[in-house]
């Protein structure tokens, strides 16, 4: 058998209109999983849906604001009735916004952090209820490198991500002998819809290429095949883990 295989499994992927989110179901539906995708842009998710099943691939779409809970609970309450389970989360979603903490709108700071942190703990929560039942279940939060660095200007966006890591260590911790694993990736400068002016700004590009080992912007689809890892019976003793997809960023001075 493969390892690598996710035929059948019913894998919900919040932010998965665009970027990592786009990049992570194409992937996941491709090893053979029933992908659900979840954006606030029902018609971009339906153009999404298309292209998958015109692949071959099986798609189903679940719009809604990850941050209203009684949409996210009615959205995944269907789902389970639909397929009678809910093998996967990947909490994708996310926002950032740069500005001087000096100035920082306290409601930006709360759309940042409910987009970012919030939502993935009220996401898990209902995701964790329907794998316990199941006895099995595995939840993949995407952090980010800025939660273990950091930039002038992205206060709100590094704290998010720097709670991800920390919750994802402590579901893996209360939920590994019940069938359910939880991991993050945290990547590192990825060229996505995000990053577009950046990856257009020349002296970033060059400070990129320069203070990331492998020299260059990393894709979509190097987040993604990490992701189908950790979904996968490969990595069935994973469990706990920030698996850095940042081309060596991370360990270099």
């Amino acid at each position: 058998m493969n390892p690598f295989a996710l035929q059948g499994q019913v894998v919900l992927i919040t932010g998965a209109s665009r970027g990592i989110g786009w990049a992570i179901a194409q992937t996941a539906a491709a090893a053979g999983a029933v992908v659900v995708l979840n954006s606030r842009d029902p018609e971009g998710l339906a153009q999404r849906q298309r292209t998958i099943q015109e692949l071959g691939g099986q798609a189903e779409v679940a719009p809604f604001d990850v941050t209203d809970l009684g949409a996210a609970e009615q959205e995944i309450q269907k789902l389970v009735e639909r397929h009678g389970r809910l093998d996967a989360l990947v909490n994708n979603a996310g926002i950032q916004h740069r500005q001087p903490f000096e100035e920082f709108p306290l409601e930006m700071l709360d759309r940042v952090l409910h987009t970012n942190l919030r939502s993935v703990m009220l996401l898990s929560q209902l995701a964790i209820r329907q794998m316990l039942c199941q006895g099995s279940g595995r939840i993949v939060n995407i952090a980010s490198i800025m939660g273990d660095l950091a930039r002038n200007s992205i206060s709100a966006y590094t704290t998010s991500k720097g709670g991800v890591a920390a919750f994802t260590r402590a579901l893996a911790v209360e939920y590994g002998s019940r069938g359910i694993t939880c991991n993050a990736i945290a990547p590192g400068y990825i060229h996505t819809e995000m990053n577009e002016a950046l990856t257009q700004d020349a002296a970033f590009t060059a400070f990129v290429e320069k203070r990331t080992p492998a020299a260059r912007w990393g894709a979509p689809e190097e987040v993604a095949q990490a992701t189908l890892f950790l979904l996968s019976p490969a990595a069935s003793y994973v469990n706990g883990t920030l698996l850095h997809v940042d081309g060596g960023l991370h360990v270099q001075v």
